[in-house]
């Protein structure tokens, strides 16, 4: 999907798909430009660190990272990883601009495609990996749904889906405080809590979905969330 050289943006929407609205990744299309600035300040580099660190990608592997807004969870892989082979999905055409640049800037090759989650632009088996950054949650229920047969579908056998967003793997909400108040509150985030991404996979035919770590961020809890296919 990608070569050595180039840092490229696909289209992979559907003319029905091209009107669609969706979740820009800072709520509002406006503040994109302060994206990574908030990012450097929420700390939110060592959850991508951790995402890789668990997704343990092996040289020459294929990567999808879903919702990869500006590449930071993709270039993060490409750090640990410089000999994997890493395509970026997201529909907001913006953030995934800004994402070349850096990519371009950084000599990473990255393929970059303005899509949705629920329609992933690879073939029946043909990922080792795909992984999503506080993304999720953007993602409307329906879409969701399909995105976790869409994650069984292009993954090969032995492939692993891991996932780091708000949310818990139990019913406990961690420590009290205006964070977790605020992720139990929003929507979005809510459908996270209590095990959501882990019956969001289960239900989508992964047989081993499980919480691997989590942590008590300052903006509340964060699960990392690990599935293979069989």
């Amino acid at each position: 999907m990608n070569d050595t050289t180039t840092v490229r943006i696909l289209d992979h929407r559907t003319p029905e798909e091209r009107e669609r609205e969706f979740l820009p990744g800072m709520g509002k299309p406006w503040l994109l430009p302060l994206y990574d600035v908030f990012s450097r300040f929420s700390r939110v580099r060592p959850l991508h660190e951790r995402t890789v660190a668990l997704a343990d990608i092996a040289p020459g592997q294929s990567v999808l990272d879903v919702g990869c807004g500006t590449a930071n969870l993709s270039l993060a892989v490409l750090r640990a990883q410089p000999a994997a082979r890493v395509t970026g999905l997201d529909p907001d055409a913006a953030a995934l601009r800004l994402a070349a640049r850096k990519a371009s800037r950084l000599r990473e090759p990255l393929t970059l495609v303005q899509g949705f989650a629920e329609r992933l632009p690879a073939d029946d088996g043909s990922l080792d990996h795909i992984v999503s950054s506080l993304a999720l949650h953007h993602v409307p229920d329906e879409a969701r749904v399909r995105f976790g047969s869409e994650a069984l579908r292009v993954l090969r056998p032995g492939g692993k889906v891991t996932i780091v967003d708000f949310g818990r793997a139990d019913g406990a909400h961690g420590r009290s405080g205006r964070g977790h108040s605020a992720v139990a509150a929003n929507p979005h985030t809510a459908r996270n809590l209590e095990g959501g991404l882990l019956r969001l996979l289960a239900d989508a035919g992964f047989t081993d979905a499980r919480e691997v770590a989590h942590v008590e961020h300052r903006f509340g809890p964060i699960t990392f969330v690990q599935a293979t296919r069989d």
